[in-house]
């Protein structure tokens, strides 16, 4: 811990908002790393459970649904599920609005990362510039400086170099948090685009179709 603070007071005062957004990116990556892990970790099932039971029982499947609705992938069958009898269209928008809702929802904390990618190099890079300064304000050319001044020099230098290491260090973790959170997105888009062209078709073939079927054929027996 003592050499964790050392080297804030050593890299100089640009450490202070490097400090900052380092811890802003460990808090993020945090909260998305539990939220993905709880939707990760359950999304499966709940989809298997409300999909067997859309074959047979469609109220049954919207009941799993709902009761899944702390999870993305809960609101998401849920939405076209809670409908009376619509149009295959109709199911199919509620699930599309569904779905871009939880998508930006997913993306939280995407712009707090691209923020600190672009922002800690530039600190990083702002400290280098104000050690420099200070080096060559302590450099005594052609005046044989002390041994205070040497000093002096050498510290601004290293405030230099700590602000720049310090500054690509926060900027390529977060860089990597953000990366690894946006392939899961991209998967996750894949994967309700599946399931909610799996709950459609469903929808259509078990109980639109045969529905609508049956009115017209009693429909013609009434005329016959």
């Amino acid at each position: 811990m003592a050499r964790v603070y050392d080297t804030l007071i050593a890299g100089g005062p640009v450490m202070l908002p490097l400090l900052g957004l380092s811890i802003l990116t460990f808090a993020c990556a945090l909260e998305r790393a539990w939220f993905w892990f709880q939707l990760l970790s359950k999304e499966d099932r709940i989809v298997h459970d409300v999909l067997a039971a859309a074959r047979f029982d469609l109220m049954k499947a919207a009941n799993i649904a709902q009761k899944a609705q702390f999870l993305p992938i809960g609101r998401f069958l849920f939405a076209p599920l809670k409908l009376t009898q619509p149009t295959p269209e109709t199911f199919r928008l509620a699930m599309e609005a569904a779905g871009d809702k939880e998508f930006t929802q997913m993306r939280k904390g995407d712009k707090l990362l691209e923020t600190v990618v672009a922002l800690a190099p530039l600190l990083g890079l702002l400290g280098t510039v104000t050690g420099l300064i200070g080096t060559f304000n302590n450099l005594n050319i052609g005046g044989g400086g002390t041994t205070a001044e040497a000093t002096r020099a050498a510290a601004g230098i290293g405030e230099a170099l700590i602000t720049t290491a310090t500054g690509m260090i926060v900027a390529i973790i977060a860089l990597i948090f953000f990366r690894v959170f946006v392939t899961l997105q991209s998967q996750q888009i894949d994967y309700f685009s599946d399931v909610g062209s799996e709950l459609e078709l469903i929808y259509r073939q078990t109980w639109y179709e045969p529905m609508f079927s049956s009115i017209g054929q009693n429909s013609t027996q009434g005329n016959e």
